[in-house]
């Protein structure tokens, strides 16, 4: 099994026609996912390799009964880009822009909590099941079908850690990157909760960085709901107080609070090992399987 994303999955790309949106689409394509269409307002009628458009989320889907969005869009339009997947409705969100402004994102966020959908994202590489469908930007040929599922804030660090866990045999159910803005749709206790739920998932690699209280809010979910074990990464050691790392939301506080340490303690005292290196996150995920 998976999550998220599978066989019936049936993509819609929003932004099809621009550059980034073509170049994923045929990724996509090649992958195996099953687009179906893409929807660009006033671009009704052409054809991004030989996926028909439409000038609607709403259109797509009920023209080629499309349950999933990628939006590939640029910052100022984003937000709109998800109110209209969320209106149309699909099952599945998943955001790639990077920049969204965080007030747009607060809105889509207050949108989401009335829908049953799902966002991904955003500034995030996307979702692949492996062997089956990738929604984003992820580089497919470095996953593999397994048992251990991953979420995590850093799209580099994925491909990381799966490259490492790969190479030990150990393939994934479905790795989901959700993004590292300070206002994202699906946090790590959303990710953790569908894993927990999914037979063929036997343990999850959290792949966490400085910055907020995701991670420790992870933590106590693990160690109070978890069966299915949990391996910990945590980016960002070094990084000093008040300077921004990477990510809009990787920056830690001058009260000290969303460090490094703080999350590794978090996790460890919920019983997760966590690993200080990609290929010690893999050694972990081997013991435990």
């Amino acid at each position: 099994m998976s999550v998220l994303v599978d066989e019936d999955t049936r993509v819609v790309v929003q932004g099809i026609t621009g550059g980034e949106g073509k170049f994923h689409t045929e990724q996509m394509l090649e992958y195996g996912t099953n687009v179906v269409a893409g929807a660009v307002p006033g671009k009704g009628g052409q054809e991004v390799a030989g996926v028909p458009v439409y000038d609607t989320v709403h259109r797509a889907a009920r023209e080629e009964d499309a349950n999933a969005a990628v939006v590939f869009v640029p910052p100022a339009f984003a937000a709109d880009a998800c109110f209209e997947a969320l209106d149309a409705p699909v099952d599945l969100v998943v955001a790639i822009t990077e920049g969204i402004p965080t007030q747009d994102m607060s809105k889509v966020y207050r949108k989401l909590q009335e829908t049953d959908t799902h966002l991904v994202g955003p500034n995030c590489p996307g979702v692949i099941t492996p062997g089956v469908a990738k929604l984003g930007i992820l580089p497919g040929n470095i996953f593999s079908s397994g048992n251990v599922g991953l979420v995590s804030r850093s799209g580099t660090l994925t491909y990381q850690v799966v490259d490492n866990l790969t190479k030990r045999g150990l393939g994934q159910t479905t790795a989901i990157g959700i993004g590292g803005d300070p206002i994202i749709g699906t946090d790590f206790i959303d990710a953790l909760e569908l894993f927990e739920a999914d037979p063929d998932t036997h343990a999850v690699v959290m792949c966490g960085e400085i910055g907020g209280e995701d991670e420790e809010e992870a933590a106590r979910y693990i160690g109070a709901n978890m069966d299915t074990p949990v391996v910990g990464f945590i980016a960002g050691r070094t990084a000093p107080p008040g300077k921004r790392m990477g990510h809009a939301g990787a920056i830690v506080s001058g009260s000290g609070t969303g460090t490094a340490q703080s999350k590794i303690d978090a996790l460890e005292n919920a019983g997760t090992p966590v690993g200080n290196t990609p290929e010690e996150v893999a050694d972990h995920v081997e013991d435990i399987l």
